[in-house]
């Protein structure tokens, strides 16, 4: 059955009401989320979505996260819904609290969300009137404060698009509204530095590590050396351009601001390595800690 709900620790009729008003999540975006592919029945990389959900959880603030209740939520959600599933999205929120910015006591609210349906298939991108802030209180947090990330869909759809790419405050290249952005150019591929403002992405960090170990060259850039200009190369031929995303993978930009692009060699040859490994390991362990 698609789609499957589970609330709290139940698992419920996904078109029956659930959601309270007063739920902080709903009335102001006060609550953090992870979205999972489904590959071959499972959840793609679960654990290493768990620990950015506990990150993302400390750094709003959050307190009593049950994470082996969100496992437990996605297991039994996924038991469910069959082998149409192809993603699954987990989201927290504080639970209710008043009509203000203000947060209430608690306890907090966890929701599982199975689906089916197909990924997307292809990416045409444009690039971003508005940036990224860098420096915002929520920066790397994978919050359900996604308006601004609508507003840009929103445009890039207005541009005969499905993705657009932003620089930071300063002028570097950033990310896309849902997505990392990888550029191959002068015999290797680069991607910008969390500095920048970007997500730590699950599938940016693989493609890092596999990479590396399949000796592609690809490597993380440093502060400020890519700035937006780069995609000034890509339109000109000179560079390539992939964003990547737990749904998408490693996809090519077939087209930038409404010119058709060629596909780099080295990202099509890492998109495959990506793949690969990703059919052998399901559930990649976190790297360890510094």
């Amino acid at each position: 059955m698609i789609p499957v709900a589970w609330i709290d620790g139940v698992l419920q009729d996904p078109s029956a009401p659930a959601i309270a008003p007063v739920d902080h999540g709903f009335t102001v975006g006060d609550g953090v989320f992870e979205t999972l592919e489904v590959r071959k029945g499972a959840a793609f990389a679960l654990t290493r979505h768990l620990h950015r959900l506990v990150y993302s959880s400390e750094r709003m603030g959050f307190k009593g996260l049950d994470v082996d209740l969100v496992r437990r939520g996605v297991e039994e959600a996924l038991a469910e819904a069959g082998d149409d599933a192809t993603r699954v999205r987990i989201t927290v929120t504080s639970g209710h609290g008043p009509m203000s910015s203000v947060r209430g006591e608690g306890p907090l609210r966890v929701v599982v969300i199975v689906t089916g349906g197909p990924a997307p298939a292809r990416c045409r991108a444009v690039r971003s009137p508005w940036c990224r802030n860098e420096r915002s209180a929520v920066t790397g947090v994978k919050s359900t404060s996604y308006a601004e990330n609508a507003v840009m869909a929103a445009y890039a759809g207005s541009k005969g698009a499905d993705e657009t790419i932003m620089a930071n405050t300063q002028g570097h290249l950033c990310e896309g509204t849902g997505t990392n952005v990888f550029l191959e150019k002068d015999g290797e591929v680069v991607t910008p530095p969390l500095a920048s403002g970007c997500l730590a992405g699950i599938t940016r960090g693989l493609l890092l590590e596999w990479g590396a170990r399949a000796g592609v060259p690809v490597r993380v850039a440093a502060p400020g050396e890519l700035t937006m200009s780069a995609l000034d190369e890509v339109l000109r031929g000179e560079a390539h351009l992939a964003v990547t995303s737990s749904t998408r993978g490693l996809q090519h930009v077939e087209m930038l601001d409404g010119v058709e692009l060629a596909q780099g060699r080295l990202l099509e040859r890492l998109s495959g390595v990506y793949s690969s490994a990703a059919d052998v390991d399901l559930d990649p362990a976190p790297p360890r800690s510094k």
